[in-house]
């Protein structure tokens, strides 16, 4: 049984290796990582190898076993502490776009980018990708689960282990950042 598991094995990583790499990077927007989950995913196929039992097609286990672990991933990652917080001069300060009363300075109002097909711009991407490395970790993670990966809010609530409204406002932050960077590094470069 083992040379016929391991030949199994072997066949699914030719057959399905690119594209879980391809759909691990989209939804992590880190290679290395990418590579280390996609790699992973295949080590437990091999461990969990005896509960496949056919009734999907390999390529749905072992990418039902690759969301589990991108998700794992993201759950890791938020649980670190983040090396770097944002602090009075970094890149996002809220009042730079909301006075006393909450509501937005004139001249701050988003822009209307007016742009079609912006994730087809290599430019765009780059930047996009810079932006969103600069998110201290645990806000990263709720982004890229979010709106990348296309996690429900009350899942990504439960795997992170924080409240809706500690969510929503760190989505709320990060958006307000990343709109920051982006405006500052693409559209006014």
């Amino acid at each position: 049984m083992v040379p016929e598991k391991n030949e199994t094995i072997t066949r699914w990583v030719r057959e399905y290796s690119q594209e879980m790499f391809r759909f691990t990077f989209y939804k992590m927007s880190d290679r290395e990582s990418a590579e280390d989950v996609v790699q992973n995913t295949f080590l437990a196929a091999l461990q969990s190898f005896s509960s496949f039992e056919g009734r999907s097609s390999p390529k749905t286990w072992l990418f039902s076993i690759l969301k589990h672990k991108i998700m794992d991933y993201h759950r890791e990652k938020y649980r670190k502490p983040d090396q770097i917080e944002l602090t009075p001069g970094s890149d996002y300060q809220a009042d730079e776009y909301f006075d006393e009363s909450g509501s937005w300075r004139k001249g701050s109002r988003p822009v209307s980018w007016n742009e079609k097909n912006l994730l087809d711009d290599h430019d765009f991407n780059a930047t996009l990708q810079d932006c969103l490395h600069r998110l201290p970790s645990k806000w990263f993670s709720a982004v890229q689960l979010k709106y990348l990966a296309g996690v429900e809010g009350a899942e990504i609530v439960r795997e992170l282990e924080i409240t809706p409204a500690n969510f929503w406002q760190i989505l709320h932050r990060a958006k307000l950042q990343l709109r920051f960077c982006l405006e500052t590094n693409w559209i006014k470069k």
